[in-house]
């Protein structure tokens, strides 16, 4: 029997994704593992690092439960506790490389354009999102002064990494050549894909596909999902995007997939906005 493992959201725990791309990532490693666990609201003064998701974890009946976070570190120590597989130990070096490489473009690059076009472009919607009674739900007096101070902190990280400094027209064209090529990435994972099933007489056609194009996911196939499922669900703080996603009718197909196979009993995001 599986460990006990609570994750923490955030978000109330309803049949939803959530806003962050990391929670949904985490949420789909577990289940690509058919790991059982159950969720919960948390939040950023319990967790260990201030950064959601984090986990409750109890390695052995033995122990005491411990809290877990970040989302990759608490891939890796699962994975070490041999309660995960390790998706890519099947990958060539050069494979690995290219995972890591998508990855760190969607969590190290394209993050801080959403995370711009959320708190500082649409601050209001998200300030009630994620501090307000579809979120926290906290009262108005505590989401002014938390959501105040989230506010700050991000100007202040983001004109240090560098976003903060561009126009707005800046930041549109970058993010919009980043989603340029995830999708490239995946409409030709999708077709080595569908072209390798049609060949041993398997259309597919219901099957979820994988960015490398391989037999199954990857880590990346977890980032990139909670991403594009994060964007899908945040339309009201992150409209351009939403936007911008949609216009991609092979990722919406690439995540459409994925939640019917995964999250069958979740709400499936707007499918226009």
């Amino acid at each position: 029997m599986a460990p006990p493992i609570t994750l923490n959201r955030n978000f109330p725990p309803t049949p939803n994704h959530v806003w962050s791309p990391f929670v949904n990532k985490l949420e789909l490693r577990l289940r690509l593992s058919s790991i059982p666990y159950t969720t919960a609201s948390g939040s950023l003064p319990q967790s260990p690092n201030r950064k959601i998701p984090y986990i409750s974890y109890q390695p052995s009946p033995n122990h005491t439960p411990e809290l877990l976070g970040d989302s990759t570190l608490i891939t890796k120590r699962l994975i070490s506790d041999h309660l995960l597989p390790d998706l890519n130990s099947a990958l060539s070096p050069a494979e690995k490389a290219l995972d890591l490489s998508i990855r760190a473009l969607l969590e190290d690059k394209l993050q801080f354009f959403n995370t711009r076009e959320q708190w500082v472009d649409n601050y209001y919607p998200m300030r009630e999102g994620i501090l307000g009674q579809g979120g926290a739900g906290l009262p108005w007096v505590m989401q002014w002064l938390i959501g105040g101070k989230i506010y700050k902190d991000i100007i202040r990280t983001l004109y240090g990494q560098g976003t903060g400094r561009y126009s707005s027209d800046e930041v549109r064209v970058l993010k919009e050549e980043v989603w340029e090529a995830i999708n490239a990435f995946v409409v030709e994972g999708r077709n080595k894909t569908l072209a390798r099933r049609r060949g041993k007489g398997d259309n597919g056609d219901d099957k979820p596909f994988w960015v490398l194009g391989g037999e199954g996911p990857t880590e990346a196939d977890c980032t990139l999902y909670g991403m594009v499922a994060g964007r899908l669900m945040c339309s009201s703080a992150a409209p351009e995007t939403g936007r911008l996603v949609r216009g991609y009718p092979t990722l919406v197909e690439y995540a459409r997939r994925i939640h019917d196979r995964y999250f069958e009993e979740y709400d499936l995001w707007e499918e226009e906005i």
